[in-house]
């Protein structure tokens, strides 16, 4: 509990739930696979990816495809061979603090969380369930080192494929400005071809 709360801030029974997740899906991978992972929400389940696996996000092991289902994806990342785990909604009816979390039947101020801490234990991987998947050879090709180059904007280095101008100068990427275009309103677009625009975003 106390490695969660030092990592993600406070104890997630999004996390903690995880941990659950990853454990099945280590059992149900053949030993020594050298995996990926795809996690399919970007809300506490990339954090239990990051704590217990060597997968992150800044390695690019980890992979967040958001169609927000809590649920992921272990696979070889040579042959796409793999599992899926994801929580079961017929099998939390058991478990009233569960399915009130993940249903957002109150909100979270209203949650007994020391019970749902407790069901969550309890369950133990009874809530979930595996299946094999393949993911598709495209996916799993490396992608090359990008060639970069200067904005001539804001005057900082980004990838080239990106165009003449940065995609933080050339659109509204950004809620705060830096450097020379610190001055700017907050929030506002800046057009390469005219310089900063008159109308800010927040009227």
């Amino acid at each position: 509990m106390s490695l969660v709360k030092s990592f993600h801030y406070h104890v997630s029974p999004g996390v903690l739930i995880g941990g659950f997740m990853i454990e099945l899906a280590y059992r149900n991978l053949p030993p020594e696979t050298i995996f990926d992972v795809i996690c399919e929400t970007s809300k506490c389940l990339p954090d239990a990816v990051q704590l217990l696996t060597p997968c992150t996000i800044g390695n690019r092991w980890l992979k967040i495809i958001d169609v927000g289902r809590y649920a992921l994806a272990f696979y070889d990342k040579y042959s796409g061979e793999g599992v899926r785990v994801h929580l079961v909604h017929d099998k939390i009816e058991a478990w009233p603090e569960i399915k009130t979390w993940f249903l957002k039947l109150k909100p979270k101020q209203l949650q007994d969380s020391q019970r749902l801490f407790g069901q969550i234990k309890e369950a133990d991987t009874g809530i979930y369930q595996v299946d094999k998947i393949r993911v598709a050879r495209d996916f799993l090709k490396k992608e090359p080192d990008e060639p970069v180059s200067f904005c001539p904007l804001c005057h900082e280095v980004f990838l080239s494929s990106n165009g003449a101008v940065c995609p933080a100068c050339s659109g509204k990427y950004l809620p705060y400005r830096s450097g020379s275009n610190s001055a700017l309103p907050y929030y506002e677009p800046v057009s390469p071809a005219n310089g900063p625009s008159q109308e800010s975003r927040h009227g």
